[in-house]
């Protein structure tokens, strides 16, 4: 029992105690919490004084700045409103003296105007009196002004045209000089430097025999191998008088040398018979185009034009029986080829279409007689077609100025060929040729107004023109002999170049009685 209660007692301690612990600890806590309480009030009011005190010292220092702010804005409004009315007193100034201009220029207006109704007073006094003068000169010299306007203008231009001719004639003996030098320098240089051979060849072959008999042999029964021989070879055999000798004629040479040479072997071999003569004009034929396709290649190499296409080799190579005014062409060629060559390389130009220019520049006449066409333009269109360099086609086409000449090339070309055509003994033509030539010089030179005679001199290489002086004036004798000379270029074919010369001569007679 004891033990029970001393458990209660124990027991109700303990909840005394553990009451009391509890009583404490509360009463502990909320001290605590007002010390906490206290410390954050004094905090909160220690924060609030410093931000107060913060506060007061920006608004204090606010309005500071803005006092200051407002001083320095009434100092600058002050400064301003001074500058402002020193500038109002400027302008004030200034629009006075505008003023006072502005009087003195109405002034100077109004005498100006005083000064301008008198000047124009004296202006039609002087008119009237110059309308006076004038009708008074009109009443001497009997003429109107118009008619002595006429006069003087007349007289003027031809002062004029007089002055004008003067300086023309100077500059074109100038030009002359300067351009007769050069070109005898460069063609001096081209010329001495190719030696060529003279050609002289017609267009008919001769084939020697070794009697008369063998004529009746060629012409055989009934005239059958002569037949033959026509049909074969495509030209004509002429058995004539002439003393152990027949003549070929065609105007094809490549036809006219195989029937040459077919011929030379027929008398050879003394077997003649239609049978025999074919086969012999076909070994003819191989032969003249082996020599053809070699002499195109020949030339071709000599002259340093490589690259040209077989057949353009083959129709240059035909050439070497074509001649032009007793000129071998083939020959011709080549020798165009190097002065063309020469001169290119002497005035800077391209040496290479030079060059093929004027071993192509007559390609034409290989085939001028089987197509219709100048031989210019035909060989132009045929070396076009087998991919000829459009530089050289241009050179071929432009030679004789049937097209226009598009590159400096050309006209070397053109120089070239003259050059080659026109040298001592290079050519050779008909006297009835020359008579024709001659004589179509002068029908051009007198077709012209003005002129009173022509004379073709110099074998034809100068055609000199009197003109009546009353009629053509110095200028106009200028450009007569220029158009002359176009005339002449545009209706003319002739070798080398013709020299065009005016004479205007005036005489005056008289006779003492």
């Amino acid at each position: 029992m004891e033990i029970g209660a001393a458990l209660v007692l124990l027991l109700i301690g303990a909840g005394v105690g553990v009451a009391i612990g509890v009583v404490a600890l509360r009463t502990y806590q909320n001290n605590q919490a007002n010390n906490w309480r206290k410390q954050i009030e004094e905090e909160s009011r220690a924060t609030v004084n410093a931000a107060t005190q913060q506060a007061n010292e920006l608004v204090r220092d606010a309005e500071e700045k803005s006092r200051a702010l407002i001083k320095e804005s009434d100092e600058t409004a002050t400064r301003r409103r001074r500058e402002l009315d020193k500038e109002d007193e400027r302008l004030q100034s200034r629009r006075e003296s505008l003023d006072k201009r502005v009087e003195r220029l109405e002034q100077r207006e109004q005498n100006l105007n005083k000064r301008q109704s008198r000047l124009d007073k004296q202006q039609n006094d002087l008119q009237q009196l110059e309308d006076e003068r004038r009708a008074e000169l009109e009443r001497i010299a009997q003429m109107t002004v118009e008619e002595a306007r006429v006069e003087v203008l007349a007289a003027a231009e031809q002062d004029a045209r007089n002055d004008i001719a003067r300086i023309i004639r100077q500059v074109e003996a100038e030009a002359r000089e300067e351009a007769d030098s050069r070109a005898r320098n460069v063609i001096s240089l081209a010329v001495q430097r190719l030696a060529s051979e003279h050609v002289s060849e017609i267009s008919v072959s001769v084939v020697p025999l070794p009697s008369d008999d063998m004529k009746g042999r060629i012409i055989g029964r009934n005239g059958r191998n002569i037949r033959a021989f026509e049909l074969a070879t495509g030209v004509d055999v002429i058995v004539d008088d002439t003393p152990e000798a027949v003549t070929i004629s065609s105007f094809n040479p490549v036809r006219r040398e195989v029937a040459r040479r077919a011929m030379a072997k027929l008398v050879t071999d003394g077997r003649i018979h239609p049978a025999r003569i074919e086969k012999l004009v076909e070994d003819a034929t191989e032969e003249v185009e082996t020599i053809v396709r070699e002499e195109g290649e020949r030339a071709a190499f000599e002259t340093g034009v490589p690259g040209l296409h077989p057949e353009v080799l083959k129709l240059l190579g035909r050439l070497k029986f074509r001649t032009s005014y007793g000129q071998n062409q083939h020959a011709h060629a080549v020798e165009t080829a190097h002065i063309a060559g020469m001169i290119a390389a002497e005035l800077g130009a391209d040496v290479a279409i030079a060059k093929a220019g004027g071993l192509l520049h007559d390609l034409g006449k290989a085939i001028d007689h089987e197509v219709e066409g100048t031989h210019a333009l035909l060989g132009a269109d045929f070396a076009k077609r087998y991919g000829v360099n459009s530089k050289v086609v241009n050179c071929i086409a432009s030679h004789h100025h049937e097209v226009e000449q598009e590159c400096v090339e050309a006209y070397i070309v053109e120089a070239a060929d003259a050059i080659s055509g026109a040298r001592p003994g290079a050519r050779r033509e008909s006297l009835e040729t020359y008579i024709k030539r001659v004589k179509m010089l002068e029908d051009i030179a007198n077709g012209f107004d003005g002129v009173e005679q022509s004379y073709a001199l110099q074998a034809g290489r100068e055609v000199r023109i009197i003109i009546r002086p009353e009629v053509v004036d110095d200028l106009e004798a200028l450009r007569l002999a220029r158009n002359v000379a176009k005339k002449i270029e545009e209706t003319m074919q002739y070798p080398g170049q013709i020299k065009v010369q005016v004479i205007r001569e005036t005489r005056a007679v008289d006779y003492a009685k």
